[in-house]
């Protein structure tokens, strides 16, 4: 499946218009709402309750987001959603609740997080929630992981809903990925799955857009988004190879 055109024109909020200051924390309902009153297309995460429910939800942990000890994967949706973000008056929600909540306004980016940190086959808990959830969403649409595995199950289970990699230098000194063994980082960095995968798009790293496979599979029809651009500057370097930003700390300015 094609990549909407809607997400190759609207700059994509980062976790949604969050501002923790002002009362919308990450990937929060006031955050969502916010940039569709900008006119911003939408990026968010989920992890998986204990209960099998996808939640719009970046970390593993709830200490940063919330306050509250444990990890997402340790309780239920529905103390999930009873469970208010920092900065905020409104608890977790659900995928299902923010696609309600989206209803086509904006074009919305969902990346699955990789449920084990080997960026290897899991059990598809995952993937099986989000593609219950998409199923008959008429809006503008789009899944992708750094996990090329959870990918793969989304072209079987979600085969209409447009997906692509998350991909990155996988440098070892960055703390995200220091605990992949070599060959695991080597394999991600070549987007092996891309075709496998029938994807469309690439989200890559911002400061490796220069990488030749990036450029190869734009070559070949892939469109590129990168994340995540947080000032103007940064915007214009990036646009030189990228069709599309992921941004946050700023408001990237709308195409003419």
């Amino acid at each position: 499946m094609r990549l909407h055109p809607a997400f190759l024109h609207a700059p994509l909020a980062h976790r949604a218009l969050h501002d923790k200051g002002a009362g919308r924390p990450e990937n929060s309902r006031r955050a969502i709402e916010a940039a569709i009153s900008a006119g911003y297309g939408i990026e968010v995460d989920v992890q998986l309750s204990c209960d099998g429910v996808a939640m719009v939800f970046h970390d593993y942990a709830l200490t940063r987001l919330t306050g509250a000890d444990g990890l997402v994967a340790e309780r239920s949706a529905a103390e999930l959603g009873q469970m208010p973000l920092s900065g905020g008056a409104e608890g977790i929600p659900t995928l299902a609740e923010v696609l309600t909540l989206v209803d086509g306004r904006a074009a919305l980016l969902v990346e699955l997080k990789d449920q084990h940190g080997a960026m290897g086959a899991g059990d598809g808990a995952l993937e099986r929630a989000v593609a219950r959830d998409v199923a008959g969403y008429a809006g503008p649409l789009a899944v992708m992981s750094f996990n090329p595995h959870m990918v793969l199950a989304l072209r079987d289970l979600a085969p209409d809903v447009p997906r692509g990699i998350v991909t990155s230098a996988y440098d070892p000194s960055d703390v995200d990925w220091a605990q992949l063994p070599a060959a695991t980082r080597d394999h991600l960095r070549q987007i092996a799955e891309y075709d496998e995968a029938e994807c469309s798009f690439i989200s890559h790293e911002r400061d490796d857009l220069a990488r030749g496979r990036v450029a190869d599979l734009k070559s070949k029809g892939a469109a590129v988004l990168t994340w995540t651009v947080r000032s103007a500057e940064q915007e214009r370097q990036a646009r030189r190879v990228a069709d599309n930003i992921t941004f946050e700390g700023y408001l990237a300015p709308h195409p003419g």
